[in-house]
């Protein structure tokens, strides 16, 4: 077997495998997805950006790339570290390769090497810098690139749109404005279909031309990186917080508690894939989600907030949702509008329009 490919760990980890994909060298954030499926929904989530993703579930490609499947148009994921690439894939509904995707967008792979090990790696050191690079390469020239080089804080920006677009609803009810920080498509799928009209704006849209707007409620979706790299988002939320039906997911969630005054912190792995048991604290059933973040919410800081746990994550007791019924506003950690699956959480968006037409706030 040639190599052609290789990864280096800041701690002096260095792995040999082969490449798919672009040929290209990045200094990136290695993180692990334990998703059994949706390898496209994961390249084409804008939360992946500037991560390269190693995927626990040892064989990717299989089923190819569909269009229908994106969660954005330009996929902006660091690049995937996988056990074993298929490049011949069994689907009908396959247009292209994974690697010819990846390949059209810049987006390194390698295969064939130990994901477990690596995987097990991340949990014992936490997620930290890698250098995806050619098999040549050798260690101390790696090592050297990787103290030398800093990963971008500037994520949100590069990804959110830069223009307000609107998704019409076919049976509109509600007229929503989602502030996009990375959002996915299968978001404004899950609003379309409960009648909701979604304007997307940019990231950093003012709350003055939201109010302009006359929504009936404001999303503020998923994203990448630190939620506190985002003021500018943090000072809209803070004005329209009281004012108007407030939802957040994962990102989003994280920007609604630090414009409530709550904190936020770093994990050590973060939380990424399809099989995350959480807890709703007000009906006591179990959910299982999925999710992809690094950062969760303080449980301490929210005791000086209005905000209240909703839900638990039982791996590790994060804080997965917070609420505060009072000024209608509530946000969870996790995607309910999670493609391919699961979707133990799409009633959020019925409380969500719910929350709209001035129902029951606290109804599971």
């Amino acid at each position: 077997m040639e190599y052609t490919k290789k990864i280096i760990l800041e701690d002096g980890r260095e792995y040999l495998g082969r490449a798919f994909g672009a040929d290209t060298e990045r200094v990136l954030e290695i993180v692990f997805n334990t998703s059994m499926v949706g390898y496209q929904e994961i390249l084409s989530d804008p939360s992946y950006t500037g991560q390269a993703v190693v995927m626990t579930y040892p064989l990717i490609g299989n089923y190819g790339m569909a269009a229908a499947d994106y969660e954005t148009e330009t996929p902006s994921i660091g690049a995937f570290i996988v056990r074993e690439y298929n490049d011949t894939p069994s689907n009908f509904r396959a247009e292209k390769t994974l690697g010819e995707v990846m390949k059209e967008y810049g987006i390194p792979g390698i295969s064939g090497v130990d994901t477990r090990e690596i995987t097990r790696s991340i949990r014992d050191l936490g997620s930290r810098k890698v250098l995806i690079t050619s098999a040549e390469t050798t260690l101390e020239e790696g090592l050297k690139k990787l103290r030398e080089t800093d990963i971008p804080r500037d994520s949100v920006s590069a990804v959110s749109r830069k223009k307000t677009v609107v998704y019409p609803a076919w049976n509109e009810r509600f007229r929503v404005v989602a502030i996009d920080c990375g959002m996915k498509q299968n978001i404004v799928r899950s609003l379309n279909e409960r009648g909701c009209t979604v304007m997307v704006v940019p990231w950093n849209t003012p709350a003055e031309t939201i109010f302009a707007a006359s929504p009936d409620g404001v999303f503020i979706s998923n994203g990448p990186g630190d939620p506190t790299d985002v003021p500018e988002t943090i000072a809209t939320i803070r004005k329209i917080m009281g004012r108007l039906p407030l939802f957040g997911i994962c990102l989003g969630h994280q920007i609604i508690s630090l414009a409530a005054g709550a904190k936020t912190y770093k994990l050590k792995f973060g939380h990424r894939g399809g099989n995350h048991p959480v807890r709703n604290l007000i009906t006591g059933k179990i959910e299982i989600t999925s999710q992809n973040h690094s950062y969760a919410v303080d449980p301490e800081s929210l005791k000086n907030t209005c905000l209240r746990a909703t839900h638990i994550n039982l791996l590790d007791d994060t804080i997965e949702g917070v609420a505060c019924w009072e000024k209608d506003v509530f946000s969870v950690q996790y995607h309910p509008e999670s493609a391919p699956g699961p979707r133990d959480s799409g009633y959020l968006f019925d409380r969500f329009t719910d929350m709209m037409e001035g129902g029951e706030k606290t109804h599971a």
